[in-house]
């Protein structure tokens, strides 16, 4: 059994650790979060199955991506991007909306949100452009300028639905410009662009009735709105006890995590689930808290933190640019947004739409988080079979060597 893990689960076994760790978590939890969606249901049991399925299926799409070369990603990025962006533009018009917002593209029988495909075919193309520009310092303005191209088109896209992924997603890619040490003056004005754009439309949120302005601006108000309320909200208030329609989520999660208390109360015993509308989604974290206490809550963060400690050590050994630029977009991608979902389900920032990655509820969410840690461990199987090291850590001595990083350089 050890010869047969050794010969076809390849890659960082701390990277597996996590990721199945992650899978188990997820496993317990939605036994209990998904109480709500059970009790609708004709057959109790399948929302329960169904997300067993999905992990099953995300823990098969990583083992089969962990075994694709690195260089056959980065060419069908390119390919993911373009797909992306035109089921960003048709889920404007032919999307789903769920509560209150439109990311679902329905193709057929089957239902996925393309701002995941879009996040990650530009996080792939972000590290392959930052490489070219490495590697070709004379063409940097050129590249720069293509990347920021397709950001701006992707971001938006995805912004006028789900401000918080966009903001994210743009966010992750400017942290990968400054690791990959990209001009500063460049970044800073990109900085200084976003704070101007963004001043500018809060304001004309605030002058102009929603009516004037056109349909696709509407998520604009939903967001002022939460920003607005998360801080001008009294916690000092006699009202901060008073649960009602705006602050239903937020208040049910406070009483999640007030009851959890040091040791919880064992899954399958939470209360808040069953009056949490998210309970299941973005606000799984306040569920595992409240049955796994302050114990469980911090595992799962040291969980998420130890997979970004992992991907910096494997990207400071790479002597190549895109693996370790990708390793450091996919692990900040993953992380991040965990921290704004917990930082959501614990009141520390106003509410949004993020899941908790690998955990809440959702079949594309999964399925694509699948592909990072895929992707992750794939660059580290190719590490281990070029310098022959099959015990399954990774050592300072360890480089990823990429036969075809010219070839790619020169591909304009």
């Amino acid at each position: 059994m050890d010869s047969i893990l050794k010969k076809y689960l390849r890659g960082d076994a701390v990277i597996w650790a996590v990721f199945i760790g992650l899978c188990f978590i997820s496993a317990v939890e939605m036994f209990s979060a998904s109480s709500t969606l059970a009790f609708k249901s004709i057959n109790h049991t399948a929302p329960m199955l169904r997300h067993v399925l999905f992990l099953g299926m995300g823990a098969l799409i990583a083992f089969v991506v962990h075994l694709i070369p690195a260089k056959y990603i980065r060419i069908s990025a390119f390919i993911l991007l373009a797909f992306s962006m035109v089921t960003l533009v048709l889920v404007l018009f032919r999307g789903k909306t769920e509560n209150d917002a439109t990311r679902w593209l329905q193709i057929g029988g089957f239902q996925f949100q393309p701002s995941e495909l879009g996040k990650l075919s530009l996080i792939i193309i972000a590290a392959d452009f930052i490489a070219r520009i490495k590697n070709s310092a004379e063409n940097e303005h050129k590249f720069f300028r293509i990347l920021m191209v397709l950001s701006g088109i992707v971001c938006f896209l995805i912004l006028l639905e789900n401000f918080s992924t966009a903001v994210l997603l743009f966010g992750v890619i400017w942290i990968m410009m400054f690791v990959g040490k990209i001009s500063i003056r460049k970044l800073f004005l990109i900085i200084a662009a976003i704070v101007g754009l963004g001043v500018f439309g809060f304001g004309a949120v605030k002058i102009f009735p929603q009516e004037s302005m056109p349909k696709m601006f509407d998520r604009a108000y939903t967001w002022v709105n939460r920003i607005d309320r998360y801080l001008t909200e009294d916690k000092e208030s006699e009202d901060k006890y008073v649960i009602n329609d705006e602050n239903l989520q937020v208040q049910h999660g406070r009483i999640a995590i007030a009851r959890g208390g040091v040791f919880g109360v064992f899954p399958g015993n939470s209360v808040q689930r069953d009056f949490l509308p998210q309970a299941y989604s973005d606000f799984i974290y306040a569920i595992i808290v409240e049955e796994m206490g302050l114990v469980g809550g911090i595992l799962v963060i040291l969980l998420y933190m130890v997979l970004l400690f992992r991907a910096g050590r494997i990207a400071t050994m790479s002597r190549t640019v895109f693996p370790a630029m990708l390793v450091i977009g996919l692990s900040l991608m993953i992380v991040l947004q965990a921290f704004v979902s917990m930082a959501v389900a614990t009141s520390l920032g106003p509410v949004t739409g993020q899941p908790l990655p690998m955990i809440s509820r959702g079949g594309t969410s999964i399925l694509i988080t699948s592909i990072y840690f895929g992707i992750l461990l794939g660059i580290t199987r190719q590490i281990k079979e070029e310098q022959g090291i099959n015990n399954g850590t990774v050592t300072e001595e360890i480089i990823i060597e990429d036969d075809d990083e010219e070839e790619y350089d020169d591909v304009e």
